[in-house]
């Protein structure tokens, strides 16, 4: 068993924010499991590890034996949440919704314990909500408290639309806390005001408001931008697992400590013993390993880890790439950087044409492959290891 104060301490490890504390602590005072609540749009069928690092701190709570409500907001990704945004996001049809939907629980379910884990939709309720119901409902805030939200009051200054089904986001997503009797609801630091919104319904409901533990935004392999798809900087969970594996080993020093923060299952204890271990002069190599091995093993299996690694080592650790590359950050005009200007910018070639040359002849590798094709790309958000000849080496991001 955990005491409170065990609890309260896991919990807050990686978050961002836990409002508000003491209250929290009474509730966990009462023995009873808390209803923990969060709500995922689908608005795309595939997660990456972006999305993993709510899923991780659910199945944190999960394990200290409270009860989590996965709740997938197939009535609200028709409304479309501006988290963020500044401009209206179109909503979702119901069988847009339906079709990403259908693919989350299995991809969740690697990380979540299925036999004790509540799948909701909360179409369930909102579905049935007559019109008099939902001007009920919008009676609960006023316009100025909307405006309040951050990406609300950009848009209002400067002029550009807010649509009022908008205003109906939040308000929906603080119903969904009091249809399930939420007492912690996890979110995104961009789902603040949300979050908040869902405390105040439930008061004028008539319920004990909600806790809040908003999670930070997982940067990219980049280690600049949040971690999406469309920025390339992704690690998505259903990649092939030497995939996913040389992405994570191709991360900064500095930001793998960020991520098995947020990502890995390690305690406190093992990680401040990596710590303690890299300081002493280990090699931050053996800790990604470690790390890219756990997140492999949690999508793949045990087996697949082991020959991703196996794998790993053919490629590059036999090649003898050094543990400490230079890392370059090179920006590019467009959508990429041409492998020249790569070679070039990098400080592995002297121009243009050397560069061009190298290619030709076979003496230029990304990530343990030798590069043929001389228009080949890399694209903005990506981070290779790019190698010329036998001895010179740089782990290159593009922005």
């Amino acid at each position: 068993m955990f005491t409170v104060e065990e609890q309260v301490s896991l919990i807050r490890r990686g978050a961002d924010e836990l409002l508000i504390e003491s209250e929290l602590q009474d509730k966990l005072k009462t023995g009873r499991p808390l209803r923990v609540k969060a709500g995922f749009d689908p608005t795309a069928p595939d997660l990456h590890l972006g999305h993993t690092v709510l899923i991780n701190k659910l199945k944190q709570l999960q394990d200290l034996g409270h009860h989590v409500v996965f709740l997938i907001g197939d009535f609200t990704g028709m409304i479309g949440d501006p988290s963020g945004k500044n401009v209206t996001r179109p909503p979702l049809t119901r069988e847009e919704v339906a079709q990403n939907a259908a693919t989350y629980s299995d991809q969740v379910f690697k990380i979540l314990d299925r036999s004790r884990t509540e799948v909701k939709f909360n179409s369930e309720w909102m579905g049935s909500q007559t019109a008099a119901d939902l001007i009920r409902l919008a009676s609960t805030y006023t316009v100025a408290r909307m405006l309040e939200r951050d990406d609300f009051a950009k848009r209002y200054k400067g002029g550009q639309p807010i649509a009022i089904h908008e205003f109906l986001y939040p308000l929906v997503q603080g119903y969904d806390s009091v249809a399930l009797k939420a007492d912690l609801e996890l979110g995104g630091t961009d789902q603040k005001f949300n979050l908040l919104v869902g405390r105040e319904v439930q008061k004028h409901f008539g319920q004990p408001p909600q806790c809040i533990l908003t999670m930070p935004l997982l940067e990219g392999t980049d280690g600049v931008n949040k971690m999406s798809k469309s920025l390339g900087n992704y690690v998505g969970i259903n990649e092939a697992p030497g995939e996913i594996f040389g992405k994570l080993m191709s991360i900064s020093d500095d930001l793998m400590w960020r991520y098995i923060e947020l990502l890995s299952f390690a305690t406190a204890r093992e990680v401040a013993a990596k710590r303690e271990a890299v300081g002493g002069g280990g090699n931050p190599r053996d800790v990604k390993v470690d790390l890219a091995k756990e997140i492999v093993a949690r999508f793949h299996g045990a087996a697949a880890a082991a020959a991703a690694l196996a794998d790993f080592e053919a490629r590059f650790r036999r090649n003898e790439v050094p543990a400490d590359l230079p890392e370059v950050s090179l920006a590019a005009k467009g959508d990429g950087l041409a492998i020249a200007q790569v070679l070039k910018q990098a400080g592995l070639c002297a121009n243009a044409s050397e560069a061009q040359r190298l290619v030709e002849q076979g003496g230029v590798k990304v990530n343990g492959e030798k590069v043929s094709d001389r228009s080949l790309k890399l694209t903005r958000g990506e981070q290779a290891i790019v190698q010329v000849g036998k001895r010179k080496f740089a782990r290159v991001t593009i922005t």
